[in-house]
């Protein structure tokens, strides 16, 4: 599962009251029951990162330094779609005949198919999905492969269960008040276009708001930033884009071909009264670079950590966590110049001026 190699991508949430490597416990005591007792109803349960069949969920085994590294496990047995229809027209046939009926009504279709469910279900093998996650004492968080909005509808609920708080989820505003103390809602909506005929924007949407400031500071200043302790990095954007408009008529747009960021379409379509949605980000300190795809609702996909050097499976996985801990700060850090930008009146309005002309000219009007 992606935290121990490759590209990993992942949500991220807050614990409001953490936890310690105490918690391996409450863990252990949800571990996913065997494959063997599944039946008609699914069963999900903790496992260890090393497979969703390793039901030793310890501290030795899960546990390292800072950070906890398991995986929620579901199993269910399913019944293809084809296989499912093609048994139910064959038993409606049969019933059909049996009842000397020229058709069945929906009660009598009803109840062939759940006949034919009870008969195939026990049939069918299991299937198994999981979602991996990394528990980070030191800064409260779990990072999880949560990605959907269904993935996260069952992972949190089942997390609260284990753990008796309810992770938080990391997006443009709950950041904001965590961070800053910054309520969106307290915040004038932002149009990014002097075009008169664009439909006046209705919310504040600061994930949106963020990722198109964040491309103009990086084509008016050159992406080089300080984070907190000093150290110098530098970003970059690229393709493939997409910009997305909230309010009456919303829509996407994505630009894959060529270079996305210097075509007239992109400043169309912010012209338009779009804000970029997802980009390529690269990042960069000193010898080391991270790229990923960024969401305005702070989800990442996809990212490239640096080559780690350690030779032994433990210390790859404390070297990994600890420069997605670099890439997060490094990324929370930009959102937070931003936020104070956008909570200052006389700074944010210069900016708007800016980011207006900039939009114009990349439009080419």
């Amino acid at each position: 599962m992606g935290f121990d190699s490759g590209t990993v991508s992942f949500r991220v949430f807050h614990l409001r009251q953490g936890l310690t490597r105490d918690s391996i416990e409450q863990f252990a005591a949800m571990a996913a029951p065997p494959i063997e007792t599944l039946s008609r109803d699914a069963i999900q349960g903790w496992v260890s990162w090393r497979h969703l069949l390793d039901r030793e969920v310890t501290e030795e085994r899960c546990v390292f330094s800072s950070w906890m590294h398991l995986a929620m496990m579901r199993a269910e047995r399913k019944i293809p779609g084809a296989l499912l229809r093609a048994y139910c027209r064959l038993e409606e046939e049969i019933e059909r005949k049996a009842r000397g009926a020229d058709f069945l009504d929906r009660k009598a279709r009803s109840e062939v198919k759940d006949r034919v469910v009870s008969q195939l279900l026990p049939t069918m093998p299991p299937t198994l999905t999981g979602t991996a996650a990394v528990v980070d004492f030191r800064n409260d968080r779990v990072l999880a492969e949560a990605m959907s909005d269904a993935q996260i509808d069952r992972f949190c609920p089942f997390f609260r269960e284990t753990t008796g708080q309810m992770p938080l989820l990391l997006n443009a505003e709950t950041l904001a008040l965590l961070r800053a103390r910054v309520n969106a809602t307290d915040l004038m909506p932002a149009s990014f276009t002097t075009d008169a005929e664009v439909e006046n924007e209705v919310q504040t949407s600061l994930g949106l708001e963020f990722l198109t400031w964040l491309w103009y500071a990086w084509e008016k200043d050159g992406g080089v930033f300080r984070l907190k302790n000093g150290d110098e990095c530098g970003y970059m954007l690229e393709g493939p884009l997409l910009f997305y408009r909230e309010g009456k008529g919303a829509h996407e747009a994505v630009l894959r071909k060529g270079s996305p960021l210097l075509s007239r379409e992109a400043g169309m379509a912010l012209f338009c009264g779009k804000k970029l949605k997802r980009a390529k980000f690269t990042l960069a300190r000193g010898e080391q670079t991270w790229t990923a795809t960024i969401d305005a609702d702070f989800a990442i996909r996809g990212l490239k950590l640096p080559p780690s050097d350690q030779p032994d499976p433990t210390g790859q996985f404390q070297e990994r966590m600890l420069a997605v801990e670099t890439f997060l700060e490094a990324y929370f850090e930009l959102y937070d110049r931003f936020l104070a930008l956008r909570c200052n009146p006389a700074e944010w309005s210069l900016c708007l001026a800016g980011l207006r002309a900039w939009v114009a000219r990349l439009a080419g009007v």
